[in-house]
């Protein structure tokens, strides 16, 4: 639980978690979003990598799957953006959004792992939050992403 990687990894966790807050909640497009984006993304691909090297439930777990999960939204997010595809703008917002609400459901699961003992309170504690961010999550952007699309 307190290894090099694992110091490592919440590092890059902590800077992933301020960075797609500051870019979700300020004005898309700027100077300021695009530099900080970046700060995200690298940081999220770091904190993804790093997550391959820590060893949950012997082996590979749940959680190595949402990092894959994870680094595909990314990758999905910054496509549209680097290619300048069809209806990039909305294509780039979705898939970033979902990143940074992933990564609030995953900090749930690290919470869990590293503050409930019992399992089955583990379980039911991971499952209950992450429905939470994830709903609210869900209605933050569908409200913005309806906006893009007025635009």
């Amino acid at each position: 639980m307190f290894s090099t990687i694992g110091y490592i990894h919440l590092l890059f966790a902590i800077v992933s978690m301020i960075t797609g807050l500051v870019v979700a909640f300020n004005t898309k497009g700027t100077r300021f979003h695009k530099r900080v984006g970046y700060v995200y993304v690298v940081n999220m691909l770091l904190l993804n990598i790093t997550s391959f090297f820590i060893s949950n439930f012997n082996g590979f777990s749940i959680f190595h799957f949402f990092a894959i999960v994870s680094l595909v939204t990314i990758l999905a997010g910054m496509y549209p953006v680097l290619k300048k595809t069809k209806n990039w703008l909305q294509k780039h917002y979705y898939f970033m959004a979902w990143s940074v609400v992933g990564l609030y459901c995953a900090f749930w699961s690290e919470v869990g792992t590293r503050f409930v003992g019992n399992m089955k309170q583990f379980w039911w504690a991971v499952a209950i939050a992450t429905f939470l961010t994830a709903f609210i999550g869900a209605k933050i952007i569908n409200k913005n992403a309806k906006r893009l699309t007025r635009k």
